[in-house]
């Protein structure tokens, strides 16, 4: 038999691909795993905590399924969008926040942002994940969605671009991570490329969902696609700057220099992006005032009715002043004023993303035409099973964050 058609045994190709596997990195896991059991007894604390969270919020999503979705969530045929779609963009916003600021020092090269790249693409994969989980219990019938997003895709539905894009992003970003983990820059550097693209056409297309509805004149036009990107870049930055903290504070480790440069420039553009979404809020306000009539009751109603307490103190004082604030008189150097900037940010976008999406539909449609089938705005309250399924997306985070601080060592990197 010639040499080219004798059959290659699967014994061989297995014994050099072990030859060919650098030995140095299963002794570096090795290691990193053993380290994970030698953690404090407050880290250990802090993990349990967690798990238990995702456990009973598992099991209450689980009783949500069995009972109903109509009976055991708090909307309803007019407010069809609750806290579980708001957190589900809060997650995947933050997601492609934190790809877009990670990109800028190992895909774009700008040396001052390399050090956050581990530890950024890890979030940025827990943070979509948990985005996931939370919106697959939103839906009544998840498995049947995804089956026929791959066997019967409507090319034509923002939705359908908006789950295809964030499932490819999140490919690209765990096949970085992995990337990273070997040292293999080059590739991982296109595979971040990758999931910033789709990252930031997903971001366009989710804002596209709710800008293209004419119905709901408080979303409809160009500003939610153009918004999310913005406030995406923010949402990152105070991911980066909260989860960096925290990740030393866990490992009790002081910050070298570099990781010290790395947190002034993301504090910095941190501050920029606050700037813009005052400025971007501002005008919403402005403009909203002199278009259709439901869209100005959707603006009074945030400004002085129910959700002026939201507005006001959540959006506008947690969100942006009092963090913007903070960051420029830390100046990018003061690092536990950032990291208190950095937590009210979350506090306050999370709040954002509420607001954004209920307020969008408390307006009862036809208002502009004088039907009084509702004679005010419409009301939305989250559920008890609703609150737990949002726990159980930030206790994912939790558990994924100080799990991976422990395994890989605080994610440290040599990216040139």
């Amino acid at each position: 038999m010639p040499d080219e058609l004798k059959p290659v045994k699967v014994s061989e190709i297995v014994k050099d691909i072990t030859k060919s596997f650098d030995s140095s990195i299963t002794t570096a896991w090795y290691s990193n795993l053993l380290g994970f059991l030698s953690g404090s007894k407050s880290f250990y604390v802090l993990l349990i905590i967690s798990g238990i969270v995702v456990f009973v919020s598992a099991m209450a999503g689980a009783n949500a399924v069995n009972i109903g979705y109509r009976h055991a969530y708090g909307l309803s045929r007019e407010v069809v969008f609750g806290i579980l779609i708001s957190t589900y963009i809060f997650f995947a916003v933050t997601s492609t926040g934190i790809s877009i600021v990670s990109s800028i020092g190992h895909v774009f090269g700008v040396k001052d942002f390399m050090p956050i790249a581990m530890r950024s693409v890890f979030l940025a994969v827990a943070t979509l994940f948990a985005g996931f989980t939370v919106i697959f219990l939103d839906i009544e019938n998840p498995f049947r969605m995804a089956i026929y997003n791959a066997i019967s895709p409507n090319l034509t539905s923002n939705i359908w671009w908006m789950g295809t894009l964030y499932g490819a992003k999140l490919v690209f970003l765990a096949i970085e991570f992995i990337l990273l983990l070997i040292a293999y820059n080059k590739l991982a550097m296109y595979a971040g490329l990758l999931g910033l693209l789709s990252g930031v056409a997903a971001i366009s297309n989710l804002g596209a969902v709710f800008g293209m509805l004419h119905g709901r004149e408080f979303w409809y036009g160009p500003y939610i696609p153009i918004y999310l990107i913005t406030s995406a870049i923010a949402s990152g930055c105070a991911a980066i700057i909260f989860f960096t903290y925290l990740g030393y504070k866990v490992n009790n480790e002081m910050m070298d220099k570099p990781m010290q440069r790395a947190m002034e420039v993301v504090g910095k553009l941190c501050t920029l992006m606050v700037a813009i979404i005052m400025f971007f809020t501002a005008w919403k306000i402005i403009t909203g005032f002199v278009a259709a009539p439901g869209k100005v009751e959707a603006i009074k109603a945030m400004l002085s009715g129910p959700y002026s307490f939201n507005f006001w103190v959540f959006e506008v004082s947690l969100g942006m002043v009092i963090p913007f604030i903070l960051l420029l008189w830390s100046k990018g150097k003061n690092i536990n004023m950032m990291f208190t900037a950095s937590t009210l940010m979350i506090i306050g976008i999370f709040i954002m993303r509420y607001d954004l999406v209920v307020v969008g539909q408390i307006v009862p449609s036809y208002h502009e035409l004088g039907v009084n089938e509702y004679p005010s705005i419409l009301t939305y309250r989250p559920s008890f099973y609703e609150i737990m399924v949002v726990l159980g997306g930030m206790g994912i985070v939790a558990v994924s964050f100080l799990i991976g601080e422990r395994v890989f060592k605080g994610h440290k990197s040599e990216i040139h």
